[in-house]
């Protein structure tokens, strides 16, 4: 991911930063990450904590951003912000997998491959990393109102070693 960092917006190398942090081992650097812009969901070891990373990264970075009124369900993220495609940064929106509605996940748009979006977010195998999600499982993209529009570039990525996530957590 190195190569793209550089056309990233601030709010992608804000949480790529933080890439590797786990919610045990790293758990008061984690925490005190997620607690940085005032508000937080609580323990990231007990409670589901993608929407809470996706909306520190984006609070630290925009100040004038309006995020979600409840940011830590992830499913709130598909309200906010402006339909974009998968770009570069957008936020990406999934149904929960195998849990039912109103699960779902929520992280970066960090690159894609013929089946998969490379997905940088929180919570993913209990840790801040890059994740393939199934790109039948997108409920949409989302691209903040204060920031300028989108590059429309698509990063196309072999899978990598870039694990498969069928549920978050």
């Amino acid at each position: 991911m190195a190569s793209i960092t550089a056309n990233a917006p601030a709010w992608f190398k804000e949480i790529e930063r933080k890439k590797g942090l786990h919610e045990v081992h790293h758990k008061k650097t984690l925490w005190d990450w997620l607690r940085s812009d005032k508000r937080t969901l609580g323990d990231p070891s007990k409670l589901p904590w993608c929407g809470d990373a996706v909306d520190t990264a984006i609070r630290l970075t925009l100040p004038n951003e309006k995020t979600p009124a409840n940011p830590y369900l992830a499913r709130n993220w598909l309200k906010w912000g402006t339909k974009t495609k998968p770009v570069l940064g957008a936020v990406l929106v999934f149904d929960g997998g195998k849990r039912p509605p109103p699960s779902g996940h929520v992280g970066f748009y960090a690159g894609e491959d013929a089946t998969h979006y490379h997905v940088l977010g929180g919570n993913q195998s209990n840790a801040i990393t890059v994740m393939r999600l199934a790109k039948s499982r997108l409920l949409g993209a989302r691209w903040p109102l204060t920031a300028p529009p989108p590059k429309v570039q698509t990063v196309i990525t072999g899978a990598g070693g870039v694990s498969v996530s069928k549920s978050e957590g």
